[in-house]
């Protein structure tokens, strides 16, 4: 994958994937997966080179917003045991 596209990608999630309060849904994951490919076409990547690199967008920003709400909830119930 080109550096262009590595570095889109990296700062589009950065920006739009946040922690959400609500349980994660399939559908946030492929709303934000559209939107990531729609502005990555905009920006002149190709699909094709991102997911070449991570593979399926959607299951990649599903696990990102799961990470960051176990980070969210790691900082707000620090008796809870890690798993």
């Amino acid at each position: 994958m080109s550096e262009h596209a590595i570095e889109f990608l990296r700062g589009w999630i950065g920006e739009k994937v946040q922690c959400q309060h609500s349980p994660i849904k399939i559908e946030q994951a492929e709303t934000l997966a559209k939107e990531c490919c729609a502005k990555a076409a905009e920006a002149g990547i190709l699909l094709e080179d991102i997911q070449e690199e991570v593979g399926d967008i959607q299951e990649l920003i599903a696990s990102r917003l799961e990470e960051a709400a176990e980070e969210s909830t790691g900082a707000t119930e620090p008796d809870k045991p890690a798993e």
